[in-house]
């Protein structure tokens, strides 16, 4: 991408202009329903889309297009051939279905004994391709990711994939360019320093509850730089300056790679010392900060310098509401934290310099000394308890530009058609969320922790290796196929409807006989944290239905269209809400990605926790599980066994692996239904008829051949974004279930099977 082709996308017309007000999107308004479900945001988020300029940057054809295999993808295909090899080479009777975990074994350090100055661990493997501050030591979110991101690509092709994080950025983000010499936010010393633009992204950090035991962390002295003391493993829960590092180490390599210019903004409830606003900068070089003697600052030996910082540090409450703020149950950082980012403009004097009032979303009306009130392309907001890293970053800008490619498709601008199943009689095949505007969302999960008294109840459920939710279960969730969500190079660009990555999609699909678009998990229900976090959450509900409070992100096309909804409900009586303001906006994940949008609790306290009653995950079959219960009571199925009763009624363990599996399988079962006739359809049969999953619906001695092992871990490691060129234009369609991306999944083949 040259530096016109940047000037291109952020030269767009503004909100309220002529432009603007004439852009084709606007007629879509008026068509969508909630079987279309293409949200209404990308009217404005894809008007620069249509832009000549970005069209043309848009519409080159990658060489990787046929059977040429980009270098980026020698190392998984490194790992196909020796699959493939043990396979070959291992005796039919020896071969065992574990053979697709091929990762090196880990250690997972879990209880440290002061006495031998040792601690104990168990090997294993973490396959559930979740990124974890325990098992990924280095920033970057994965090995692959690190790889591609650290890589200085020269072909096209790489190049191509390389930008694709920067054009769903500019494409997604503020169309106008920041104010003053913004290039002095980050070094040359980038990766690719060549890079003319950059995403702006705003991290704004939650840090009510963050301490050293039952210290406030401020109150304390910041970590010295190389002192010896206890490992992350072993201090995960003594201080939570060992989750804050880390999240400062991945925003800083987001710098490093020459996409991102970041700049965080630290919520507080009363003012902190200077030396950790010095520690904070310190940890990040490449946004613009420097490396200070943390050592002498603390002994009082050096004054802090006064210079421009990428930290800035907000204390969100007053004398008055210092307690309230500090309160966990109240909301209040969850609200402060909300207002900053939306910055809805009846917040601020809300006047333009007529002195009337302005509606305008593009125009935020809060302080101009925060930083919040700059223009930024991305906004993420977290805990200190969340990790974020490049990879859900570029995660959800790919998935918010394949909705936005969704919605610009001519299929989806027009009232959707009914479904019909094989029998021609009409069918829903999906349930279809309930809002018309999508943003990608996020679940928390964490890893067994020792100290959890209840620890021996969480092994049936998996190992210290896989990652769990305790706010989502499965009947939180339902699922989707969405019609043309795939978007290709330069930002917002349909490959299943227009371009050059059209047509080499038009050839994949006559491949296979399927549908372009992907497979969505939509959140049916509220996510259900824990106490305090559940309280917190009525008095401050997510942005986002189904969201998260503790880690979400909106782009700034999607934050210009909650602000419109919020300032609908700010001037009309509760009573008109329904009627005449937009609805609130749903969660999202894609299927085929779904592991980048699973954060990582880095505490790794949160399992082993009763949920508050009549508030926890499955609310909506409160009833059902109810009468289960009684049910096993009643035949005595769990005599003696009351533990494991109160384990599997009273407690949420839903390890990332199943969430993967009950996802695929409802999807599958979805179209099993809808394609398989009446005549032949048997009600009494448990499992698929006609479609299947390929990778589940097998017997669990039966070993899955190397391909679909090795699909399945290209999907869960996050592989078909990072490399979205390759598994979505190229001609290999050996990972296209795995991806999310085949609607009608696999046909049984009955002799086979």
């Amino acid at each position: 991408m040259t530096s016109n082709d940047n000037a291109a996308m952020r030269q767009q017309p503004d909100e309220g202009s002529d432009a603007n007000k004439s852009s084709i999107m606007l007629p879509m308004l008026k068509v969508l329903v909630a079987g279309a479900f293409l949200f209404s945001a990308v009217n404005t988020m894809t008007g620069r889309g249509a832009d000549d300029a970005m069209t043309t940057a848009a519409h080159r054809r990658l060489t990787m297009v046929g059977d040429s295999v980009p270098k980026y993808m020698e190392d998984q295909m490194k790992d196909l051939r020796d699959r493939k090899k043990l396979f070959d080479e291992t005796p039919p009777e020896e071969v065992k279905y574990w053979f697709e975990y091929t990762k090196p074994l880990q250690k997972y350090f879990y209880r440290f004994s002061k006495s031998r100055a040792k601690a104990d661990y168990f090997e294993g493997r973490d396959d559930s391709g979740v990124t974890s501050a325990r098992f990924v030591e280095d920033a970057g979110g994965s090995p692959e990711y690190t790889d591609f991101y650290n890589h200085n690509w020269t072909d096209e092709a790489e190049k191509s994939q390389f930008k694709r994080l920067l054009e769903n950025c500019l494409s997604m983000g503020s169309p106008s360019s920041p104010d003053g010499d913004w290039k002095n936010w980050f070094p040359k010393d980038a990766t690719n320093s060549e890079i003319a633009d950059r995403c702006r992204i705003l991290f704004t950090l939650n840090t009510v509850g963050a301490g050293r035991g039952t210290t406030i962390l401020w109150e304390t002295n910041p970590p010295k730089p190389n002192a010896q003391g206890p490992q992350p493993w072993m201090s995960e829960q003594e201080t939570a300056a060992t989750h804050l590092a880390r999240n400062l180490e991945e925003i800083d390599h987001m710098c490093e790679t020459g996409l991102i210019a970041a700049r965080i903004q630290v919520l507080v409830c009363e003012p902190i010392s200077a030396r950790w606003t010095e520690w904070m900068d310190s940890k990040l070089p490449h946004c613009g900060g420097k490396k200070t003697d943390i050592e002498k600052i603390i002994a009082g030996q050096v004054h802090v310098e006064e210079r421009p910082s990428p930290v800035q540090v907000v204390v969100v409450s007053s004398a008055a509401t210092a307690d309230t703020c500090h309160d966990l149950k109240s909301g209040f950082m969850e609200k402060r934290m909300q207002d900053l980012i939306v910055a809805p403009p009846y917040l601020g004097d809300g006047s333009n310099k007529g002195g009337t009032k302005s509606t305008n979303p593009a125009v935020k009306t809060t302080h101009p000394d925060l930083i919040s009130s700059d223009d930024h392309d991305l906004y993420v907001a977290l805990k200190w308890t969340s990790l974020v890293t490049i990879r859900a970053i570029n995660s959800f800008l790919q998935a918010s530009a394949d909705l936005a490619a969704a919605a610009n498709s001519p299929a989806n601008q027009k009232a959707a058609s009914i479904q019909k199943n094989v029998d021609g009689v009409s069918v829903a095949i999906n349930n279809s969320p309930t809002s018309p505007f999508l943003v990608p969302s996020f679940v928390r999960m964490s890893y067994v922790s020792e100290e959890n008294s209840k620890v021996a109840k969480w092994r049936m459920h998996g190992d210290f290796f896989h990652p769990a939710s305790w706010e989502i279960c499965k009947d939180s969730f339902d699922m989707t196929w969405i019609d043309h969500s795939l978007s290709g190079s330069g930002g917002v660009q349909g490959i299943c409807y227009e371009g050059d990555e059209s047509s080499a999609m038009e050839r994949k699909l006559k491949a296979t006989g399927d549908a372009c678009g992907q497979w969505w998990i939509y959140m049916s229900e509220l996510q259900m944290p824990t106490s305090p976090e559940v309280y917190a959450n009525e008095v401050t509900p997510p942005i986002v239905q189904g969201g998260s409070n503790f880690i979400w992100m909106l782009t700034e096309r999607q934050r210009r269209e909650v602000v419109k909804r919020q300032v609908c409900l700010h001037e009309n009586a509760e009573s008109a809400h329904a009627t005449k303001c937009p609805a609130a906006p749903q969660a999202v994940i894609p299927l085929g990605d779904m592991e980048s949008f699973i954060i990582n609790y880095t505490p790794n306290t949160a399992l082993g926790k009763k949920h508050v009653h009549g508030r926890r995950p499955g609310y909506s079959r409160e009833k059902e599980r109810e009468e289960e219960r009684e049910k096993v009571r009643e035949r005595k199925q769990l005599k003696g066994q009351d533990d494991i009763e109160v384990a599997l009624f009273d407690y949420s363990i839903y390890p990332a692996a199943l969430f993967r599996k009950d996802a695929t399988i409802k999807a599958a079962r979805a179209r099993d239904t809808a394609l398989t006739p009446s005549s032949e359809r048997d009600d009494d049969k448990v499992g698929p008829q006609t479609i299947k999953s390929s990778y589940y619906d097998v017997t669990i001695t039966k070993p899955r051949p190397p391909v679909s092992g090795w699909c399945q871990a290209i999907a869960r490691g996050g592989l078909c974004t990072l490399y979205s060129d390759y598994f979505r234009t190229s001609n290999d369609v050996r990972c296209l279930e795995a991806c999310g991306m085949k609607k009608d999944w696999a046909k049984i083949d009955f002799k086979s099977d």
